[in-house]
């Protein structure tokens, strides 16, 4: 991998979440504009297809699918529900369009709603090396997306980097790295927990790669890689 975006793991990680996996998609040449007719005719479709999937489905029935129930069981432990259970529901059920602002935030949410697996955007170029896998203390804090301090949950998953954290699986992204209107080059990162198979894992993030290219047909493609420690 270049070195910018190449992943450590740590003891603590290795030692508390063994199995547990990260997926990495860097891509540059991108744009982030809001979402133009290409991709909100593909986001349409999936849209469609989230909808008739989970049919006549209650929150019981989505929990139990085998992709959904790791998170659900990781976030539980902490007190809290997956967003993504969530927010399929939103989609699934009330009628929530996929498409967002940008096109880079519209792609990833898409991809998290079709395959349910937990993940953060951040722009390439804010994100400084070494990207590490650990595990969160409760005495750290960073900026979450929105600048607001999050004070992290004691053994939580978390990827960070040179600078501090960049995301924690229950709080998500910080504010440093987000990706914004200007960002050219995008670090997509899945956290796989146990259950979550490699190949899950490469089809999630060739889906995300899919819908970017739908967005920026000039886009290139720098990693996409099943990480384990």
């Amino acid at each position: 991998m270049p070195h910018l975006i190449s992943l450590e793991f740590t003891d603590a990680w290795r030692s508390a979440y063994p199995g547990t996996s990260v997926g990495l998609l860097a891509m540059t040449s991108v744009r982030n504009a809001p979402p133009d007719d290409g991709l909100r005719e593909r986001l349409r479709s999936l849209e469609a297809a989230v909808r008739a999937r989970h049919d006549g489905r209650s929150r019981a029935d989505l929990e139990r699918q085998p992709a959904m129930r790791p998170y659900v069981e990781h976030y539980r432990r902490f007190g809290k529900t997956y967003h993504v259970l969530l927010q399929l529901e939103s989609v699934a059920f009330r009628g929530r369009p996929l498409a967002a602002e940008q096109c880079l935030v519209s792609a990833m949410f898409a991809a998290e709603i079709d395959d349910l697996l937990l993940t953060a955007g951040h722009d390439l170029a804010a994100v400084r090396p070494p990207l590490v896998a650990d595990v969160t203390r409760r005495d750290e804090r960073y900026a979450g997306i929105s600048g607001r301090d999050i004070d992290v949950k004691d053994g939580d998953l978390s990827l960070r980097d040179g600078e501090g954290i960049i995301s924690s699986v229950v709080y998500g992204p910080d504010h440093r790295t987000r990706l914004q209107p200007e960002t050219r080059s995008a670090l997509f990162t899945t956290y796989a927990l146990p259950g979550i198979s490699d190949a899950d894992l490469e089809r999630h993030l060739r889906g995300i790669e899919a819908l970017v290219r739908a967005a920026c047909p000039t886009a290139d493609t720098e990693l996409i890689a099943t990480c384990r420690p």
